[in-house]
């Protein structure tokens, strides 16, 4: 019976190692399996943020940016609107107001020259009608006969020279006109913006118009006093005056002395308009350099 016993208790003794052994082995298996499964779950679970991020961030416009190798650390930026075609804002910065007034500037200068020149100021004989214009025309003041024509002649004389100086101050006038009106149109359009160069063409046709107005001044004035000056209009000038007329003198009138302003101003502001457009070439530059710093950097 004790060997006997022993031999029981050894053999379960030897059974329950099987069953130990066998429950470890399971239990090792078991543990593995779950560590594998894990891990695959793990990395679906990434895979579908992964696609889930994608999808919202392709709907949202935006672009991932690596920074290292691992996916979780993956940034998104927004990308740069396009600019618009055109700002009508643009009208009211410093250079769309300096083109402003480059356009009003010119149409005052031909506006001072279109008066005098579509005013012939000629004479016109209405007492030898008659009647109640002889009665209110008539008299001392009136010239008749032979008199009355040659007033007259003396005035379309007169006329026909004193056209060309002006002709030529509202056709310059017309010309700087369109050209202040282009560059406030660029300017609109954003033209200056997509191809910098512009500015700089535009800033020396600017300073060179601006010292142009100073030569054209001159032979404004030097032409209107070649005017003055011919025996025609002194000859007119004593008619007149021997009725007692007044407002036909040999000097310069009011439109002419306001033509010369009004060039003076043109100076100024084409001069200044050249200064904005360098000012404004330079600070497109460095926008554009900075904007290419931040594309090199993404």
């Amino acid at each position: 019976m004790p060997e006997r016993g022993r031999r029981d208790q050894s053999g379960d003794g030897k059974s329950g190692d099987k069953r130990y052994t066998h429950n470890r082995d399971y239990s090792g298996y078991d543990a593995e399996e779950r560590g594998t499964a894990g891990d695959r779950r793990a990395g679906e679970n990434r895979q579908r943020d992964m696609t889930t991020a994608s999808h919202r961030h392709e709907g949202t416009s935006r672009r991932p940016r690596e920074t290292s190798g691992d996916l979780s650390e993956m940034e998104y930026y927004e990308p740069q609107p396009k600019p618009a075609l055109y700002n009508f804002r643009y009208i009211l910065t410093s250079r769309g107001i300096c083109q402003l007034a480059e356009v009003f500037v010119n149409l005052l200068i031909i506006i001072c020259a279109g008066v005098p020149y579509s005013n012939n100021g000629g004479y016109r004989d209405l007492a030898s009608l008659g009647g109640l214009y002889a009665y209110y025309y008539g008299g001392a003041s009136a010239f008749t006969g032979a008199d009355a024509k040659r007033v007259q002649e003396l005035d379309r004389l007169f006329h026909e020279l004193k056209r060309p100086p002006y002709i030529f101050t509202m056709a310059a006038g017309g010309i700087l006109m369109i050209y202040a009106f282009a560059m406030l149109g660029l300017g609109i359009f954003r033209v200056p913006f997509r191809c910098p160069p512009v500015l700089l063409v535009e800033a020396v046709l600017s300073f060179l118009i601006g010292l142009g107005y100073i030569p054209g001044i001159a032979i404004y004035f030097i032409k209107l006093k070649e005017t003055y000056d011919n025996p025609i209009c002194k000859e007119r000038e004593q008619m007149y005056k021997s009725k007692g007329h007044q407002g036909f003198d040999c000097k310069y009138n009011g439109a002419d002395i306001a033509e010369g302003l009004f060039g003076v101003l043109g100076v100024v502001v084409f001069i200044f308009g050249a200064v904005l457009a360098i000012r404004a070439f330079r600070s497109v530059r460095e926008l554009k350099k900075q904007r290419t710093n931040q594309d090199d950097n993404f």
